[in-house]
């Protein structure tokens, strides 16, 4: 395992290793356990590309939530691997998981220390004040079902229609009940998503604590610095933003990693494809101009290993505040 040795309450997630009784999935009489695959369908939306890699992510923190110290626990995203086609073979204990696998030990462990890390970043903006959440490519997470949510806390879900057909099919066929209002907006983020959200209820005078995990590695550079302009038109003072990016474009060496290579030979995900070509923009430097504070860290600020010729070494969470 890369990922630091503690629990997800200690990261201030507030999530331990049980999830309270009032939120857990519960199977609806005469449904079949290990999944919502008879109500979900065929999986479409998330059977191919960009997709499939939200697929990728829930089956990380699938296996981090039966670790006996999880970084976090997703009660759901098994559910929605289970529900989805071509997963069968994906290892579902992570005794199963052969130490320093570059899928299931390696990428697997740098989902789920994003997923520590990021819960606590929105946890801790609820506990400034803030009550509104925006998850921006929210996929298929689980955010608004499983953290412990403050009282009037609204999560909105941005993501393409079929994405969340697929993960409404689920939820809904697990009885599962949200820990905030939780409001899902249908909405391709390459175009107009800004109007779709605020006739949703989102309020722009009141601050937002947005969420981009995962989401600005496959968009052109050009629509980057357009989601990051619209949101800053949606931010009240006291806003803040969390992001992934990739500084550079990585070399060749970089780009043979094992763990590229088997994510494309054995899940049949090329990331390398789907990751946006061309120079990245400066979103960081874009948002100060127009009143943003932000921090970069680096996975290793968080204790995860580095290795030779690492396909993370480029990887940066940076947070944003305005003020």
């Amino acid at each position: 395992m890369t990922a630091p040795n503690a629990t997800a309450a200690e990261a201030g997630t507030g999530v331990g290793a049980d999830v309270p009784a009032g939120h857990r999935p519960r199977r609806p009489a005469g449904a079949r356990p290990g999944g919502a695959a008879a109500s979900a369908g065929t999986g479409a939306g998330v059977d191919a590309g960009v997709g499939r890699t939200a697929l990728l992510v829930a089956h990380a923190r699938a296996l981090e939530s039966r670790r006996a110290r999880p970084l976090a626990v997703d009660p759901f995203a098994e559910h929605f691997v289970r529900a989805a086609p071509g997963c069968a073979d994906w290892p579902r204990d992570p005794a199963e998981v052969a130490p320093g696998d570059p899928v299931w030990d390696r990428l697997a462990g740098y989902f789920a220390l994003r997923t520590r890390v990021l819960d606590a970043h929105l946890l801790a903006a609820t506990r400034a004040g803030t009550r509104q959440v925006v998850l921006l490519g929210a996929g298929l997470d689980s955010r608004a079902h499983r953290l412990p949510w403050p009282t009037g806390t609204t999560v909105w879900e941005v993501d393409r229609p079929e994405v969340l057909r697929f993960k409404q099919d689920v939820l809904d066929g697990l009885a599962a009940t949200p820990r905030a209002d939780r409001r899902p907006v249908p909405a391709d983020l390459r175009a107009d998503w800004t109007a779709p959200l605020t006739a949703a209820g989102l309020d722009p005078a009141r601050p937002v604590a947005w969420l981009a995990e995962g989401l600005f590695l496959y968009l052109p550079a050009a629509a980057e610095l357009r989601l990051a302009t619209a949101l800053n038109a949606l931010s009240a003072p006291g806003s803040t933003l969390a992001y992934e990016i990739k500084t550079a474009t990585e070399s060749p060496t970089v780009r043979s990693s094992p763990v590229y290579a088997a994510t494309r030979a054995r899940l049949g995900i090329d990331l390398l494809a789907l990751f946006a070509p061309g120079p990245r923009p400066d979103t960081a430097a874009a948002l100060t101009s127009l009143g943003w504070t932000s921090t970069t860290r680096t996975p290793y600020d968080h204790a995860f290993r580095p290795a030779p010729h690492d396909p993370f070494a480029a990887n940066r969470w940076i947070t944003c505040a305005k003020h």
